[in-house]
């Protein structure tokens, strides 16, 4: 595209020390704009994929990929649906479930809980809640004893620890000559979780499936199946055929689907920071025009000369957009580059930066997530440095334009 000539000149007049000063400061000024731009893109956006990456992997430690639940949230003979399921080659792990609400009280503190019937040794085939335990541990839910595993908060709410009792009412209740009674039940607490999702921390309560079907009266019924996926990414289609597999008295849906909303808000932040960061980079790229125009005015004679030499106004054209791209280049290689040794060292920058100014960002009492976590992807770095050199090539356009009208004789009318 570019001839050894306009490659020659171009690059001659960007290394060569202008005699304008100020043209010199604007060029510098447009160079580390873009590079600013492109580093603040890198490092929101890497920073905010590890945010989502975080608490994707926070919720799905508790809710499950890919959910099967019966009509009125009761069905038997799960054991065969799990077969079903299991001859899906994406699906890892399948659990049953009894799931309720209830009311929790200890002393004179009461709490509303969500119930969760569970099988220890396959629960964690589904779920991360056993290696998050902060006491005891999901074994000791065995079946007849009454055991109950509580969330964290749920715990700290009613002042509770491993080894106190506390009783449990459901609202399936029980006709007495008295009219009906809820169900009540006492049971020692043997366990408690810590998940970092408030959600589950301050409202699960995990006792074995058998003492669940009993409490809550559903004989040798589930309320469903919980599954896990070799890839979570799979869930919407593996969701989809299932649904068509199973039966049509059993309702199937996936993470997607249930906490669509929430990871929905995060794209559409992520695009709008992005955007907005975006014109970080167009404002410091279109500088490039001023500081192209100014040249251009600058070196009117020289443009002049070359034109009485022969060279052609598509040549001088190549000339001054060589000037201007490489000042968007180097701009954007060095935003590339800072902008990915911070994203790639944040665990270590910020705590310096709260330990020398005595700050803390995010708060342990106050935020679930008080590292600021990070993860760059290769997709998001090249279209930043697409789009960063493409506003760049742009901004070079009209000013190398206006150098190849240059009229010969009229810059050289006063020289």
């Amino acid at each position: 595209m570019f001839k050894p000539f306009e490659l020659f000149v171009g690059l001659r007049y960007t290394r060569a020390k202008r005699k304008n000063h100020f043209i010199s400061f604007i060029s510098a000024t447009s160079m580390v704009g873009i590079a600013l731009g492109v580093a603040a893109l890198i490092v929101v956006l890497s920073v905010m994929n590890g945010f989502q990456k975080e608490l994707r992997a926070t919720i799905l430690g508790v809710v499950s990929h890919v959910q099967v639940i019966g009509m009125h949230e009761r069905f038997e003979n799960w054991q065969e649906v799990v077969k079903t399921t299991k001859l899906q080659n994406d699906v890892i792990g399948a659990a049953p479930f009894v799931s309720g609400e209830g009311l929790l009280t200890f002393g004179q503190r009461s709490q509303g809980a969500i119930i969760r019937g569970v099988l220890p040794n396959l629960e964690n085939d589904v779920s991360d809640v056993g290696t998050h335990m902060v006491e005891g541990s999901l074994d000791t839910l065995v079946p007849g004893e009454f055991n109950v595993v509580l969330g964290i908060d749920l715990a700290r709410s009613l002042g509770i620890g491993v080894g106190d009792r506390l009783v449990m009412i459901t609202p399936q209740g029980q006709v007495t000559p008295a009219g009906v009674m809820p169900r009540l039940r006492q049971f020692l607490v043997s366990g408690i979780f810590e998940v970092r999702n408030y959600e589950y921390d301050a409202a699960l309560a995990i006792i074995h499936m058998s003492d669940a079907q009993k409490l809550l009266r559903l004989g040798d019924s589930v309320s469903g199946l919980r599954l896990k996926l070799k890839d979570l990414f799979n869930a919407p289609r593996v969701a989809s055929e299932l649904s068509r597999t199973l039966p049509t008295s059993f309702y199937v849906s996936d993470w997607t689907q249930s906490h669509a909303t929430f990871f929905r808000a995060i794209q559409i932040e992520k695009r709008a920071m992005s955007i907005i960061l975006l014109l970080i980079v167009a404002v410091a790229a279109f500088n490039i025009v001023s500081t192209l125009v100014m040249v251009v005015t600058d070196k009117r004679s020289d443009i002049a000369i070359l034109r009485t030499l022969g060279a052609l106004p598509t040549q001088i054209m190549k000339i001054f957009f060589i000037q201007g791209a490489l000042i968007g280049f180097i701009g954007t290689v060095l935003g590339l580059f800072f902008g990915l040794i911070v994203a790639s060292n944040i665990d270590v920058i910020v705590p310096a930066i709260e330990g020398l100014f005595g700050v803390q960002f995010l708060a342990k009492d106050v935020y679930y997530i008080s590292d600021i976590p990070s993860e760059i992807q290769l997709d998001d770095v090249i279209w930043i440095g697409l789009l960063s050199l493409g506003l760049t090539m742009l901004a070079t356009i009209y000013p190398s334009l206006r150098a190849a009208k240059v009229n010969p004789s009229e810059a050289l009318r006063y020289e």
